[in-house]
């Protein structure tokens, strides 16, 4: 890790800004490829992660796993992923406007020392405090747009593709576009066995 990256997630783990910080087990800073081109963004830690200490790991994770698998990326070398909160809300309620933004600096910098090319944020509460509270995942979903000069993606969150399982079908079709552009933008060569 490099130091900034190190400095960083000391002060996330240590963060004590908002009532959040009382009830959790473990503020969650992310978990990947610190020079990743794709990063992962999702709404906040459930109660898998909170006792873990680490993103995605519940059922919601295993399943992003299996889509990420599937388009022939890993965590280890193609992703980062992190959360608009650090830390985990009460019940997993949507996190509150003043928790978001007390969190979001947190994720610009992460997104700043990442620097990756592709964006993906994972469900409404992700696309709406990235570009905007006016944004729909329904109507939005699948489609690229500019964020701050990065290609961005919004998909439904994993956990909606629980609740609902024909959600799955658009979620892979929006998945095979970032297949698509992740071969025209970072490696041509890359091989997914679905895609």
């Amino acid at each position: 890790m490099n130091s900034e990256m190190a400095f960083l997630r000391n002060e996330i783990l240590q963060c004590t800004k908002c009532e959040l910080s009382k009830t959790r087990n473990h503020a969650i800073f992310g978990e990947g490829n610190e020079d990743a081109a794709i990063m992962i963004i999702g709404e906040a830690p459930g109660r898998d992660e909170d006792i873990q200490g680490r993103p995605f790991v519940g059922k919601s994770g295993q399943l992003l796993d299996r889509i990420l698998a599937a388009c022939g990326f890993t965590r280890q070398e193609h992703v980062f992923i992190s959360n608009i909160v650090k830390c985990r809300p009460p019940e997993n309620r949507v996190p509150a406007p003043h928790e978001a933004a007390i969190c979001m600096p947190w994720l610009l910098k992460q997104i700043e020392l990442v620097d990756p090319r592709i964006l993906i944020l994972l469900g409404a509460t992700a696309l709406k405090y990235m570009a905007g509270q006016e944004h729909r995942i329904t109507r939005e979903r699948g489609n690229w747009f500019n964020w701050q000069n990065k290609l961005a993606i919004s998909v439904y969150h994993p956990a909606a593709l629980l609740r609902d399982p024909l959600l799955k079908r658009e979620t892979w079709e929006d998945f095979k576009k970032v297949v698509g552009k992740y071969r025209e933008l970072v490696n041509p060569q890359h091989y997914s066995p679905y895609v």
